[in-house]
């Protein structure tokens, strides 16, 4: 976790230096909040998905709702107490809720795609900042996210158009995609304006 909250803030340095137009309006203490809360999120998950290794028996919803649901909430909460978008993105998704929605999304996943080395980035646009920071497959994961053939009853059930499966323990999962709005534009959709 250190390791990608250096190279987070890393990112964020150079960033600051390199885009000073959107840096003008941009505090750079939200930005690194940001990244702390992404960090503490998949440290949740992580945490969480920890609790299946080693299990013998299937996965069941009463699983999904112990240990990959409360991630959901809490991304919800960092996003409702922050005025921020936060989700979970993937191309090979389960939840269509977690598809790719702008051509952005897509772009910053085949981001991660082709560089492995990459932990997160950021980028500026008319709608805000962004923020995107990969999640990788481990191998608690697998239980249910591993062969097609093997997924959990419930998943086969409750996702028939499931993508989230065929893994392997390094494979890029998908990423969390923050969007900050632009200060100004933040303060003109306050409850004080």
């Amino acid at each position: 976790m250190v390791r990608v909250l250096f190279g987070g803030l890393l990112v964020l340095c150079l960033w600051l230096n390199w885009l000073p137009t959107a840096g003008a309006s941009v505090d750079p203490t939200e930005l690194g909040k940001a990244v702390s809360e992404i960090e503490q999120l998949d440290q949740l998950r992580q945490g969480l998905a920890s609790t299946l290794e080693g299990s013998t028996t299937e996965p069941t919803l009463e699983t999904f709702k112990a240990v990959c649901a409360p991630v959901g909430k809490r991304a919800k909460e960092v996003a409702a107490a922050n005025g921020w978008q936060v989700r979970q993105v993937a191309l090979k998704y389960r939840n269509p809720a977690h598809q790719p929605q702008t051509a952005r999304d897509v772009q910053a996943l085949q981001q991660f795609e082709n560089n492995r080395q990459l932990q997160a980035f950021w980028q500026a646009d008319q709608e805000g900042i962004h923020y995107f920071r990969r999640i990788d497959v481990q191998a608690s994961c697998l239980a249910c996210h591993g062969a097609k053939n093997r997924r959990p009853t419930f998943v086969q059930a409750k996702y028939p158009a499931d993508r989230a499966y065929n893994f392997r323990v390094g494979d890029l999962r998908g990423m969390y995609a923050v969007t900050i709005p632009e200060i100004q534009q933040a303060l003109q959709h306050s409850p004080q304006h």
